[in-house]
């Protein structure tokens, strides 16, 4: 595989045009975030595999949405105009858990907050439609991919409509669109619009197929939280590209019709996107480069897709269940190039993909019958079809650290423990101990509750605890005094103020002190924003509690972190709420001090009063012996 250092960036202004030799574009490419020409970025991938194919492709990224000029400074396009909101939602770009607009981006230049519009892919396709009229305009991306159909909207709390209505547009490329953008291209250029037999694709109809599975309409679903998880549910079943069924939903007099998701690429075909002439910089335009490039910058995918299911997170849904993986001749060809870029000091910052060590396919099955309606390959409980083996990954790791120049390839993507612990070897465990972290090594644990873990999707506490004594035993083997960084999640659905305190006490017995906490927030398309807003799991009809107000997930967010002085206050009133009584005092077993007499632990301007939680060298899990 040959990569090429001399390419140009895709023009994003008419000057370059000219320079390329571009009288007009073939396709405009709208994105809310800056444009990095790097495989990580979506629309620098879209646009280098239409490139590839022949194309004329023009980037327009975050343009100002509240005037014309941005979108006609390029011309009009021949064939259509393309949007994606960028690499993230864009209402998880602009807002926080608590709803409080973000000051920084690190997708804008500069990080300043603010570049994109809220709801970015229905603001630029009403601004595309208005602009070039009845010219082809298509969605992509998370945000389109993930809001496709009627779908539950935190940041509103209402059930909104199809961003394809919204919007305006033609059609949606849902999941990761590189080869069915070519597919799309093909019937545009031969001045078609019919999308019925795309894969991937997502547009309007004025009637039903005759062959999809009909979702409860819009309509019903706004008002109706039963019929909103029946519509989730339903669509839920297909996801997979080898058993999914077409899905249908009334918006109005007009049906949504999603078709059977795009085939997951094979190796050959992989490889050629990572092939393409990427820059792998930020466009030239940015005189302080993109701080969202720093940590994919000297990064490897080295496969795509994840069957580990989390219900708060909806990749399986975007990316597939079923494992995708690059040759080893690809990656190591990737590792070489990116020991010659400028600013590489030996280290590869990350090989993996959505789970690094999910890098195989979970079954024999799935490469011909693809995922299991209706089963999970590994959630609470591993598929007893489930194939556990790292020999594969293992390899990759091996040739990439091997190659002159590279001091080390990190793993940073993540690994689900669970798996490792499924693993009679433990081979992967020594070699990534002794050649793939540097000092710590963070996972996701997410919660200590067996009750909260199940609603997450996620194996129960005793495998974590077991995976901390094999992790701990291995580097003391090696002689290595490494540490595992936990992050923890507040306000899952499920999770009661009791469940909090429980972790906040397993917290407190480990002597972990999070320096950060993720609030959950219910993002489009994931199973756990279904149980959010309909209060059952839409796959069992389980009742389940749900923290909605903001004082029920402050005081959940304010447990996790309760040796801080400013969450004194608050922990204690929760505490006493919950008849915890026992846990406010000065024994070894308290989490906070009584209160002082004549007021708080904390002043209203933030200041720490005395008292003050003594402080740690270190916030995660000491590898050779407990902290």
């Amino acid at each position: 595989m040959e990569m090429n250092l001399a390419a140009r960036p895709l023009p994003m202004s008419r000057p370059e045009m000219d320079e390329a030799g571009i009288e007009a574009l073939d396709f405009l490419l709208i994105t809310g975030d800056a444009y990095v020409d790097h495989p990580s970025f979506g629309a620098a991938l879209i646009g280098r595999v239409l490139q590839a194919a022949g194309y004329r492709v023009g980037i327009l990224a975050q343009p100002d949405w509240r005037k014309t000029e941005d979108l006609m400074a390029m011309g009009r396009p021949r064939l259509g105009v393309l949007i994606t909101s960028g690499n993230v939602d864009s209402m998880v770009a602009n807002y926080t858990a608590a709803g409080r607009p973000r000051r920084e981006d690190d997708y804008s230049p500069g990080r300043i907050g603010g570049r994109r519009p809220d709801r970015a892919t229905i603001v630029y396709g009403q601004l595309a439609r208005r602009v070039f009229g009845d010219l082809p305009i298509v969605l992509g991306g998370v945000e389109a991919s993930l809001r496709k159909l009627a779908h539950y909207d935190y940041w509103s709390d209402s059930v909104r409509r199809s961003v394809l209505v919204d919007s305006r547009a033609d059609a949606i490329l849902f999941g990761m669109a590189d080869i069915s953008v070519l597919d799309l291209a093909t019937v545009l250029a031969s001045g078609g619009r019919d999308f019925s037999g795309l894969r991937g694709a997502c547009y309007l109809a004025s009637q039903c197929p005759g062959d999809a599975v009909v979702l409860p309409a819009y309509e019903e679903t706004a008002v109706s939280k039963k019929a909103y998880g029946t519509a989730f549910r339903l669509s839920y079943a297909e996801r997979d590209a080898m058993t999914a069924r077409k899905l249908c939903q009334a918006h109005g007099d007009k049906y949504v019709v999603v078709n059977r998701p795009a085939l997951p690429l094979n190796t050959e075909q992989l490889d050629w996107v990572y092939s393409l002439p990427f820059t792998r910089t930020s466009h030239p335009v940015y005189q302080g480069g993109i701080k969202a490039l720093e940590e994919v910058e000297f990064s490897i995918t080295s496969h795509r897709g994840c069957y580990g299911n989390c219900s708060f997170c909806a990749l399986t849904s975007h990316q597939g269940r079923v494992i995708q993986r690059r040759s080893l001749d690809s990656i190591v060809s990737e590792a070489r190039l990116l020991t010659g870029l400028p600013g590489f000091k030996g280290f590869i910052h990350d090989v993996g993909g959505p789970t690094a060590n999910f890098h195989m396919p979970a079954c024999d099955r799935q490469s011909e019958r693809g995922a299991c309606r209706g089963r999970e390959c590994i959630s609470q409980e591993a598929c007893r079809e489930l194939l556990v083996n790292h020999e594969d990954y293992l390899n990759v790791l091996r040739a990439v650290r091997s190659l002159p120049g590279v001091k080390k390839a990190f793993v940073r993507s993540g690994i689900r423990y669970d798996y490792v612990m499924l693993d009679p070897d433990n081979t992967f465990l020594d070699e990534l101990c002794e050649h793939h972290i540097s000092g710590q090594l963070k996972i996701a644990p997410e919660h200590v509750s067996d009750r909260v873990l199940r609603i997450m999707g996620k194996p129960g506490k005793h495998v974590y605890e077991a995976f901390l004594a094999k992790y701990s035993a291995t580097n003391e083997s090696l002689g290595k005094e490494q540490y595992v960084v936990p992050y923890f999640m507040s306000s899952h659905p499920g999770s009661t103020i009791h469940d909090a305190i429980e972790l906040a006490e397993y917290l407190r017995d480990k002597r972990i002190r999070p320096r950060q906490v993720q609030d959950f927030i219910p993002t489009p398309g994931s199973l756990s924003t279904c149980i959010y807003h309909t209060g059952e799991h839409p796959l069992t009809g389980e009742k389940v509690f749900v923290p909605r107000t903001a004082a029920e997930k402050n005081a959940q967010r304010a447990m996790l972190q309760y040796f801080l002085p400013r969450n004194f206050d608050l922990v204690r009133e929760t505490l006493l709420a919950a008849g915890r009584a026992d846990l406010v005092g000065h024994g070894p077993q308290c989490l906070v001090p009584p209160a002082r007499l004549g007021g708080s632990d904390y002043r209203r301007d933030g200041n720490k009063k005395a008292g003050r939680a003594k402080k740690t060298r270190r916030s995660g899990w000491k590898g050779k012996k407990e902290q």
